[in-house]
């Protein structure tokens, strides 16, 4: 009898939508590193098997414990703001949309606030603030497309992605270095725009990159978590991406809802930008021809992730790290995007997710069919044995 409750308490955990997800994600996490290692195999079967642990051991690599939390901060630092275009897309996507336009939502973010940062000496609040708005606009251009010209978010957000990275190239020209195609360093420029760090620093052997933005995108991929699942706002949003139609004969606003997320998606990707150019880590060159791969990243993460705030946190983290770790590669031997492709893999095997769900399902409700029939065929001897 306790064995037949333990396979029903079993039944009952892996019938969970959470639970679910996280296999699935672990399932194509596996899977993705299994298909780079034999491709690190085709390339180099010699160190193959070093490569693959290289990739995922990252900042392991260092013998020092004070080296290894220097580039985990590092690597937190690079999370942060995929986080924060995952995000975007997720909470995009409860609406049913899209947003791919990310991307440019991101651009948008990284130009005002090194615009407020380095031509107006602004301090970092109002530099925040001018990315989260310019991203922000970038999602309202989406949303009113489509909600009042029926234009596809998909096709308008693409589009905008390259008329924000151009229109940053030439906003940000003015305040590049002489010399280089960067801009000129927030540091050197207007120390007072670079993010705080609060001692978190500290944390990470004195690393100067690591600010309160990692812990900013945490806890507002938790306040999304909240604002979804116990909000009547949040039930709007996933009402309107599950029926428009009907959502707008129930008296939601639907048209008003797609713009409004779309803007605060767009003011997500927006922030993530300046979360990673204010904390000087990295500076921004005009002459780049292609859209930063931050926005596209987000949608392994956010898939990888279950479509959930609080799992898109872990996702993004280990998009990140093995990013990361593919950098420490011998480049004579391999190339360092190969963590680049095991990422998309990752992103090809989520889009059967549903199908691992759905066998998974299916499963379950076999077991939980015969053991059905197993009660009830006991019962009945009982029974034909009492009488």
């Amino acid at each position: 009898m306790s064995r037949s409750n333990g396979n029903i308490q079993s039944q009952k955990f892996l019938s969970r939508p959470a639970v679910q997800a996280t296999l699935a994600a672990l399932l194509c996490i596996v899977v993705g590193l299994l298909i780079g290692y034999i491709a690190l195999l085709i390339i180099s079967p010699a160190g193959a098997t070093q490569a693959i642990i290289t990739i995922l051991k990252n900042y392991f690599t260092y013998p020092s414990k004070a080296a290894a939390m220097k580039y985990l901060g590092n690597t937190l630092v690079k999370a942060a703001p995929l986080l924060m275009c995952a995000l975007s897309i997720q909470f995009c996507y409860q609406a049913g949309l899209f947003n791919i336009g990310a991307a440019g939502q991101y651009v948008a973010g990284a130009g005002a606030a090194l615009f407020c940062a380095l031509a107006l000496h602004m301090p970092w609040i109002v530099c925040l603030l001018a990315a989260l708005i310019a991203g922000g606009i970038f999602g309202i251009i989406v949303g009113l497309l489509k909600s009042y010209l029926n234009v596809n978010e998909v096709i308008s957000g693409i589009m905008l992605n390259w008329i924000g990275l151009y229109t940053v190239n030439m906003l940000l020209s003015g305040v590049k270095e002489v010399a280089s195609p960067y801009t000129v360093n927030v540091a050197t420029e207007n120390p007072g725009a670079l993010l705080p760090s609060f001692g978190l620093d500290k944390l990470f052997s004195n690393n100067k990159y690591v600010t309160i933005a990692i812990p900013l995108a945490v806890l507002i991929a938790i306040l999304l978590k909240i604002v979804l699942s116990k909000t009547v706002f949040g039930y709007e949003i996933k009402a309107t991406g599950i029926a428009k139609d009907a959502a707008k004969y129930s008296g939601m606003k639907e048209k008003r809802n797609v713009i409004t997320t779309l803007f605060i998606g767009g003011a997500l990707a927006g922030l993530g930008a300046a979360f990673l150019f204010l904390s000087g880590y990295e500076q921004w060159s005009v002459t780049q021809s292609s859209v930063p791969s931050m926005g596209f990243n987000g949608i392994a993460a956010t898939f990888l992730g279950g479509l959930d705030p609080i799992g898109t946190i872990f996702a993004s983290y280990f998009i990140q790290h093995i990013t990361s770790g593919g950098s420490y590669l011998d480049k004579n031997i391999y190339p360092s995007q190969i963590s680049d492709f095991i990422s998309a893999i990752i992103i090809y095997l989520c889009g059967f997710v549903l199908i691992f769900k759905l066998y998974l399902n299916n499963y379950l409700g076999v077991k939980e069919e015969k053991a059905k029939e197993k009660t009830t065929a006991s019962a009945n001897k009982e029974e034909g044995g009492n009488k």
